[in-house]
């Protein structure tokens, strides 16, 4: 998350994933979870060599089709999972409405609450990958 407290700095780590078909999660990742397209990169093939996709609270993912030759990713398709920081409590059930809607990914586990005061909520995207959103920001830095 981005601040002005001068205590959190600007995202600088960018988790990764390898998609078997890159448009079709990025556009399940934009129109069912939230994330905003910021780039997309494709080859004469039209195949998305890499895209990054940005959370409307701070940070973001980068993400490229699995395609011959491009086997010794670190991470696999479907094997990803993430946290992902939602402010506000009201859009954690929002979003387990709009992936049981969308009927092609599936809620893990509904939202609930945890006991150090986070309202979270546990999907799975059509790629087999597992996010975590939730109102826990982190604990405050030094």
């Amino acid at each position: 998350m981005n601040s002005t407290d001068g205590k959190t700095p600007p995202p600088t780590v960018w988790p990764t994933l390898a998609a078997r078909d890159a448009r079709g999660l990025m556009a399940w990742l934009t129109g069912v979870l939230g994330f905003v397209e910021v780039v997309a990169y494709a080859g004469d093939d039209g195949v998305v060599q890499h895209a990054e996709l940005a959370w409307p609270s701070g940070g973001g993912l980068m993400l490229g089709q699995q395609r011959p030759g491009t086997e010794e990713r670190a991470t696999s398709t479907g094997s990803f999972a993430a946290y992902v920081v939602v402010p506000d409590p009201a859009e954690i059930d929002a979003i387990a409405s709009r992936v049981r809607d969308a009927g092609d990914g599936e809620v893990v586990r509904e939202p609930y609450d945890t006991d150090y005061g986070s309202h979270d909520v546990a999907v799975r995207d059509p790629e087999g990958n597992t996010w975590q959103f939730g109102t826990y920001a982190g604990a405050p830095r030094p």
